[in-house]
């Protein structure tokens, strides 16, 4: 089976990252941003040689599985329709300093991604790729190439987690499936799992005890109990 092409939204420092890894597994990457292409070609040419530069729209038109790489106060500029049946892996976090210093996006109750997945209802979506800082990205795939760190994800589509799983598994990471997307909290800025960078066994040790962490503390008094 021929491996997915996978499309890129977001030219910063994750998405460069992400499309010079993917490159370098040998994957097929397409990425845009907001910006022209004119002007994204020369980043792109230098810091993931061999992704093809390209708009936004033909980035989500020719990609098999799409990662959002951008702001999370940008999802309104996606266009719904054009996201209908694509697989979406959704690295999105909540930041005050690009969102404002309010979160008026997410909450407690509702993931970053669950927002994502209601914008656009056709598309299936899984949280991935947003724990890990970009730095941690690079430096652990290319440090630990023996024991890959776990990488966390979120989707309620069963259906797409054998895709989800073969293409983390190709950037160089272990999958680590922690339920639907009302889970992804569990990956968002403030919890102690955000930033984690270790094996699977670590990983599922901190999972297991992080109703003990104040951020734990903090969705069971929004929840009213922990996420089931």
């Amino acid at each position: 089976m021929a491996d997915p092409v996978i499309g890129i939204l977001g030219a910063g420092k994750l998405g460069s990252t992400l499309a010079r890894i993917g490159v370098q597994a040998g994957l097929s990457i397409h990425i845009g941003s907001r910006h022209s292409v004119a002007d994204l070609q020369w980043v792109i040419d230098t810091l993931a040689p061999g992704a093809v530069t390209m708009t936004a729209e033909a980035v989500v038109a020719t990609s098999d599985i799409i990662i959002l790489a951008i702001p999370l106060n940008r999802y309104r500029d996606l266009d719904p329709t054009a996201f209908a049946g694509k697989i979406v892996l959704d690295a999105t976090n909540y930041w005050a300093e690009v969102d404002g210093t309010k979160n008026l996006i997410s909450d407690f109750n509702t993931s970053s991604s669950e927002v994502i997945q209601a914008w656009l209802p056709e598309a299936l979506v899984a949280k991935a790729f947003n724990h890990m800082g970009y730095h941690d990205l690079e430096i652990e795939v290319d440090r630990h190439p023996a024991v890959p760190r776990a990488m966390a994800y979120a989707t309620d589509h069963e259906s797409i987690k054998p895709q989800v799983e073969a293409v983390l598994a190709r950037f160089g990471f272990t999958p680590f499936f922690i339920g639907p997307l009302r889970f992804g909290l569990l990956l968002e800025p403030g919890s102690p799992l955000f930033g984690a960078a270790i094996p699977e066994s670590e990983f599922a040790a901190e999972l297991a005890k992080i109703y003990t962490s104040p951020y734990g503390q903090k969705i069971i008094a929004a929840r009213g109990d922990q996420i089931h």
